[in-house]
This record gives C-alpha cells, structure tokens and sequence, in this order.
C-alpha cells in the first residue's frame, strides 16, 4: 500500500474515533469531555463545567465542588465560583501520552450534599511542535563502486514524537548525479527513505559524495530535519549481511535480572574475510530503553542491562543494523514485550474525610471516600478493600475504583471515644500484595447520660450546737459525658412555700453544710433530696435522700421532779421509829432531755444528818433505811441527793429531803410543828412549808375522828344489814410537774403507825368498812383524798409493797411481818 494510502486509512479512522466520542458525550449524561491543544499556556481554559451540566456557579460553591485528577499530579483546577475548569500548567502530550496516538486525561469532579461523582475526560490536541530530528548528524554510507544502479540502501529513519498528520510524512534528498530516494513503508505501517543507486560509481573520479536528506513532518506549516549522507565509494564488496528475520519479537518478565539474555539477532553474510565478518549496533533506540538493553556486537545477543518496569514502559523497540567489512550492513527491528508482574502494592489515595462525628450520628453516615488504584495489569491490579478488625464501619464501592466508608451502627462515646481504622487494599494477583491506610476518627460526645450519684441514701452526722456554715460531708455525683456535659452541679430541692432548710450544699464540690445551729432536743433528723444536674442542653439530672442525723450532746443538766422544787423542807417524809432495814422512805424522781448515756442518770447521797442510817439507790433514786431505826437516832433528818448525767463533762442537779421519825403518826402533826428541824439561813421557805404540812394534818386528824364519832353513832341505830356501797372517790392532789405515772398515795393508821407507799402506779380507792354496832373503831385512816370524800368507819385498801412492823386486822388481833 502506498504512503497516501495509509495516510487517508488513518484519518478514515480518526474520523470514526471522532463520531463515537461525540456519540458517548450525548449518551452518558454523568461525564464531562474537553479537549485542549498541548502547549497551551498556564491557567488556560478548558472548559465551563457549571453551564455543562446545567448548573448555577453558585450551587457548584455550596456543594464544595472539586475536581481531582487521576495519577499522582492534579492537572486541572476548578473555580467553584465560575465553574470554569482550567489547567494547572503547561501540557505536553509527547511527554503524558508517548505513546499513544491519542491522548485522554480522566479527572473525577465531586460534589457534596449531596455525594455526586461525575466523570471527565481531556483530550490533549497533538500541535506540530516537534520538527523531525535523525539519530545522527552524518550517516556514512560505504558504498562499493561495483554497485549495480537501482540498487536501494536503507537510511536510518528520522524520528517525529508528534503524532497523526503532524509526524513525519515524507523524505527528500539534495540534487546530485548519481542518487534518488524512494519511500518504505514497513510492516507496522512506519516509513522509512532508501537511497537509490541512479547511476555507477567510479571510486577514482569521486571517492567521497556528500549528500542532504531531509525529513518533512505533516504539520501546517511543516517542520523539518536535515542530516548529511557521506557516500564513501569502496572497492568491490557484492553481498550484503541478511538478518534470519526481519522482526525479532520478545515477551519479558518485568523482574528479569540483569545480564538476562533477551534475543540474539544473527545476520549472515556469504562474502570472506573482512566483508564477510558482521558488526551488530543498535541505530534507532529511545535513550530509556539504551539504558535497559546491551547488545554484543559480536554475537549480537541483547541483554538485559537494568531493572525493567511494566508500569513505565510496556514496550521497548529498538532498531539493529548488521554491517560486513565491506561496509554494506542490514538493518531488523526488535520489539521487546514486557510482561507485567505483581510487583506493585495498591495505592489508597483519600478524597474526604470527616475527622469527628457526633455520637448520635445515624447509621449510614458518611465518613471518609478515597479510591485505590494498582499499577499493575490485569488481575495484578485488581483490588478488594476491606477493615481490619470488628468496627461498626463499612465499606460500599461506587463506580471505578472509589470507595465509601459509612457507619453501619450506632455510636457510643462513652464505650469509645474515638476508632483508628485501619483500611486495608489487596490486590489479586499469584503473589498478593496490600497496603493499609489508617483513618482517626473522633466521636463528639452528646448528652446522653444523667449524672449518677455514688449512693442512693447518704447519712451525715452533726453535733447539736455547732458552728453556723460547719461542713458536715459531701456528696458525689458522676457523669459518663465529657466536657460542659459532664459538668455536674449540685443543689437541694425544696417545693414551693416550704420554708429555707438548715443545710446548703455547694453547687461545684457537693461540699454539705449546716448553715445554722441546731439543737437536738428540738430536732433530731433532717431528710433533704440533692439533685445533680449535668451542664448538657438539655440538662439531665438524678436525686438521692440525704438524711442528716443531730447527734446530742451534755447541753442539758437533770431535772429533778419530786421532791419538787417549790415543796418545802420542812413538808418532808414520815418514817415509823419501828422501820426495820431497806424501808422505803422516799423516791427522788428526775429527768434529763437529752439521750443516749447523756440522759443515763445516777443517784448519790451528797449530804446527810446522819450517814449510817440511810441509803440510795444508784439507779433508782429510792431512799431507804441502811438499818433499823433506833430510839437514839435523832428525830429528824436532812439529806441532799445529787443527780448525775453520763455525758462529758457531766451535768447535775441537787434535791433535799427532810425525814422525821415518828413513833405514832398520831402526833406527827405535833412533832412536825414542834420539833421542824432547825432553818438553816435563807431558808424560811422550808419553815412555811412545815407550817403548812403541820395544819393540814392537824385537820385531816380532825375530820378523821368527826367522822369516826359519826359512824359510830350511826351504826348504834341500825340494825346488822349490810352496809350500802360507796361510791369509788379517786383522790386528786396538785403534783405540780410530777408525771401521774409516778404518783404515789399515803394511808396510815393511827392504831399501828405503819406506812404504805406505792411507786409509780395509780392511786388506789379507799373501801368502806363495816363495823358492827358497839364496837370501838380500831383504826382510822388518813389518806391523800379529799376530806369531803371520806365517810365513818372507812379505811384505806390499796395494795402495800414493802410493809413490814406490826399491825392489826379487823378483829383487833396484834400481828408482825409483811401485810399483803
């Protein structure tokens, strides 16, 4: 086929190229094609993407349009503003497409808000910038002057790196006399020159001819590139070297070590001696490809002389020449394949990435999209990505080589805080290579936790009478959130109208205090709730009961009852002279308002007339003889009682009695008028109070006999029918602070002198008595109730405790020893 033949061939096929991109860009409506001329300068235009695709350049700005380039180097910029795409710098398509008659560069623009990936490509226009250019200066062509005319000699081809029309179209030799040029077009569709032999050579008229051969590419206008032919005439060489083949084609692993043999090129020449022996060198090679191979030129075996890389350059073509003694040579091609291996991991290149996202963030959330790309070929560079370890994270591919990594469960930051994700790209090649790119992501806290106090109850303890603003504890409440949501405050709840509790607690520590003094007897236990409240918005909260107990203390001294303290000394207690040991004479009743041992209280006799003669009962207070009473004793007798707490330090109190012994309670009121024990100074008041009990037992003694007269008379006029009953009377008497609980009554008889005391139990009626007409009453009672209560012949019969001495039933029969 001739030259033009080809040339219309190939721009039949550009024109069919042309059609089908056109028939693409009107059927994907998510791709963007440009094409640029090379050359162009820095910030050139390339294309407006925002009226492409039909889109304000405004909303090209708030979805955060960018546009990232394939490979390692971003060649195209965008302005989110205008929407105009333009190139980042100069392109040179001889230098990103060598070679590939056309060039295409793929870039992806992508949009947020929502996620939007379209599809680009920019195809760099080859502009005639290269001018052909011959591997050397000067071709020496030696030529025997026995040459047959029409004998063709291959020329070595000038080389053209732009493509289509624009590279090298056409050869043309200087006028001389003796040679003409004629187009070749090889196998593979490249052209080449060969000079012609138009006329014979005569060595001796002309040894050396110098010839000009230019090339002239395509271009408009066409760029050309000359070099000198020197024709040396030589003595008669008739055969030239043949090549076994024209084409040597070669597949080579990769990762071929150095100083493996490639191919051995042979070429045979029938000539002797010096015209039969062949020289190999390499004429037309890329200065890449000089650096990989090495060839004998002896043997013409090519090795390999560096480290071949499939990703850089998949083919390598090189032109050798055979050349006899004579100077006649031959020329074959040398087409190495190389063949790719899985020497390259894949490449995790991230897009976006959020760095933090809230805790209550929805599953499916986006976090991060990024794109793998492997070198290799085929299934070397096909990948599969996946992340290492259990995370609540997947991975969803999208078109191409993209990935999205999403959340695929709910977050908790108080769990984790934060996840190191660890990606991982392998590729699926025999020897299967990965690589890992890790991404931090920070999870925000959200107040999704209440504080929580570290008890339910607290119990605090204060001591009655402390300081105002005294701090008594503490109480502690903890948040799982963090910062301003994990800030805990603390204050005490109180509804509405209720007046200002005795406790504060401080909002930041949940120090507690007692604000005022508090005092046990009046208030022995406080129960406040403390609410915790974090600094979330909104603000969550827990309670708990706060129970602050008062604990007493010796702040109170006993308080004695009876005998009381408005009583008189001189109204003191009666005992019999006939009172054998362990009489009771008298109880000392007293209280005390605080608790606890400072409440425990104790009875000792501080001061007596006489110290043999009585006893007190420690705990008790019960006073009673020592020993029997004797006729030496004195009449009477004073003692004083103190009463004391168990607290520290102890509290007392002090009480005085004033006993008299009495033979017959007949003349007690006698003996209590005239023989009242001494007053002591200041003590007048004493004195009234014997004077007192002096007349009214003088007029109990009188209403006693009044009515013992009236009975015996009226029982002279009646006959021995059964005495009408009585009405119950329950005597009433003014104890003053003395509980009831603690009342005791007195009956005494004036025929046996005895005494009968009851303690703490109720006062017990009196019963009437028959007396049978004649008979002389055989005693009389004085009792503690009123006079207007009594009637004739009637006695006291309340239970006796402790009666001992003698005594008389109702017959007049004399007794001694325990009446019950």
């Amino acid at each position: 086929m001739s030259w033009n033949g080809r040339r219309s061939r190939g721009n039949v096929r550009q024109v069919i190229l042309f059609l089908l991109c056109v028939c693409v860009w009107q059927s994907g409506a998510e791709s963007l094609r440009y094409s640029v001329a090379e050359e162009m300068e820095r910030d050139s235009f390339v294309g407006n993407i925002a009226q492409d695709l039909g889109l304000d350049p405004s909303q090209l700005a708030a979805r955060k349009a960018r546009v990232v380039s394939e490979g390692n180097q971003q060649l195209f910029r965008l302005n989110p503003s205008t929407g105009v795409l333009t190139a980042t710098e100069t392109l040179d398509r001889e230098e990103i497409c060598p070679q590939s008659e056309t060039c295409t560069l793929c870039f992806t623009l992508f949009l947020d808000n929502p996620l939007q990936l379209i599809r680009g490509e920019v195809e760099v226009l080859d502009v005639n910038d290269n001018s052909p250019t011959f591997p050397e200066k000067e071709m020496v062509l030696e030529i025997l002057e026995t040459t047959s005319t029409g004998f063709h000699f291959p020329l070595e081809r000038a080389q053209d790196t732009d493509m289509g029309s624009n590279s090298l179209q056409n050869y043309s030799l200087g006028s001389n006399s003796h040679f003409s040029l004629a187009m070749k077009t090889m196998n593979d569709g490249e052209k080449y020159a060969e000079l012609v032999l138009d006329r014979q050579l005569d060595r001796e008229q002309q040894p050396v001819l110098n010839l000009v051969l230019t090339a002239i590419d395509g271009g408009s206008p066409s760029k050309s590139g000359t070099t000198q032919i020197r024709v040396v005439v030589l003595d008669a060489n008739d055969n030239t070297p043949r090549f076994s083949r024209e084409v040597y084609e070669v597949r080579l692993a990769e990762n071929s070590p150095p100083g493996q043999l490639v191919v051995r090129v042979e070429a045979t020449d029938p000539d002797e001696g010096s015209y039969g022996k062949v020289q190999y060198g390499f004429t037309q090679i890329s200065k890449g490809s000089r650096q990989l191979f090495e060839l004998n030129a002896d043997t013409g075996e090519i090795r390999v002389a560096g480290n071949l890389d499939f990703e850089e350059m998949k083919k390598h073509e090189m032109m050798v020449r055979a050349a006899d003694g004579g100077g006649l040579f031959v020329h074959c091609k040398v087409l190495v394949e190389v063949v790719d291996v899985n020497d390259n991991a894949p490449e995790i290149q991230l897009t976006s990435h959020t760095a933090s996202i809230p805790e209550d963030a929805p599953p499916h959330t986006l976090v991060a999209l990024f794109s793998v790309r492997d070198r290799d070929a085929g299934d070397n560079g096909r990948t599969e990505c996946t992340i290492e370890r259990d995370l609540p994270f997947t991975l969803t591919p999208t078109f191409g080589n993209f990935y999205e990594l999403r959340t695929n469960a709910a977050l908790d930051r108080e769990t984790t805080s934060e996840y190191n994700i660890s990606i991982r790209a392998t590729d699926w090649g025999p020897r299967r290579l990965s690589s890992r790119q890790s991404l931090w992501v920070q999870v925000w806290d959200v107040n999704d936790n209440a504080p929580a106090f570290s008890q339910e109850l607290y119990s605090m303890w204060v001591t009655e009478n402390n300081s105002p603003m005294v701090r008594i504890g503490s109480v502690q409440a903890s948040d799982a959130d963090a910062g301003s949501n994990a800030r805990v405050q603390y204050a005490l709840e109180r509804e509405e109208g209720q007046e200002q509790p005795a406790l504060s607690v401080s909002s930041e520590s949940g120090d507690v205090y007692v604000v005022r003094s508090l005092d046990y007897e009046r208030l022995r236990a406080l129960e406040v709730w403390v609410r915790a409240a974090d600094g979330g918005s909104p603000a969550l909260s827990a309670r708990a009961l706060l129970r602050v107990l008062v604990r007493d203390e010796n702040d109170n001294a006993p308080v004695v009852l009876h005998p009381g303290a408005e009583s008189s000394a001189g109204a003191g207690e009666l005992v019999p002279r006939w009172a054998p040991a362990g009489y009771l004479v008298a109880k000392v009743v007293a209280v005390d308002a605080d608790a606890g041992q400072n409440a425990w209280l104790s009875y000792e006799l501080a001061k007596a007339t006489e110290p043999g003669l009585f006893r007190l009962g420690l705990h008790s207070g019960e006073v009673r003889t020592a020993r029997a009473v004797a006729e030496r004793d004195a009449p009477r007798h004073r003692l004083v009682v103190l009463v004391r707490d168990r607290g520290q330090p102890p509290r007392s109190a002090s009480a005085t009695l004033a006993i008299a012994l009495l033979h017959d309670f007949s003349d007690a009121h006698l003996r209590l008028s005239h023989e009242a024990p001494p007053a002591e100074p200041d003590d007048t008041l004493t004195l009234y109070l014997i004077a007192c009990l002096a007349c009214v037992s003088a007029l109990c003694l009188a209403t006693g006999l009044a009515a013992l007269l009236m009975k015996l008379r009226r029982d002279r006029q009646r006959n021995a029918e059964p005495l009408p009953t009585f009405p119950t009377a329950v005597a009433e008497s003014d104890a003053g602070s003395l509980p009831r609980s603690l009342m005791y009554d007195v009956c005494l008889t004036a025929g046996t002198l005895s005494s009968d005391f009851h303690f703490l139990g109720p006062l017990l009626p009196c019963f009437p008595a028959r007396i049978p007409p004649g008979a002389a009453p055989q005693r009389s009672s004085v009792c503690s109730q009123e006079a207007s209560n009594l009637v004739e012949g009637s006695y006291c019969a309340a239970q006796v405790r402790n009666r001992s001495g003698p005594w008389r039933d109702r017959e007049g029969r004399s007794h001694r020893g325990v009446r019950d």
